[in-house]
């Protein structure tokens, strides 16, 4: 049987004023696409130059994903806090932990 991998995750602008919450098959390749797209207006984490991974979680199965992404995108930042803090308690980059 296939495996599949799926990831919800989190990045943030340099200041750590705006959060991004996205979910993909391709956590490595995602990342590099918010890097690319940092200053374009067209994209919200582009705007707000929103590359910086914070957090992010495994998930096998896409459906499991989807929903994951629509509850944390649908907290107050105080709840998104907790949870990176949980995670990630000083707020590094993890861009360079990801393997592709």
């Amino acid at each position: 049987m296939h495996q599949y991998s799926f990831y919800v995750y989190i990045t943030t602008n340099p200041e750590k004023t705006v959060l991004y919450t996205g979910m993909t098959n391709d956590l490595v390749r995602r990342m590099d696409e918010h890097y690319e797209s940092r200053g374009n207006i067209e994209k919200f984490a582009g705007r707000y130059f929103c590359h910086t991974l914070i957090y992010w979680e495994f998930h096998q199965y896409v459906r499991n994903a989807i929903d994951r992404e629509k509850e944390i995108k649908g907290w107050r930042r105080e709840k998104k806090v907790a949870l990176i803090e949980s995670f990630n308690p000083e707020w590094k980059p993890l861009n360079g932990e990801i393997q592709p």
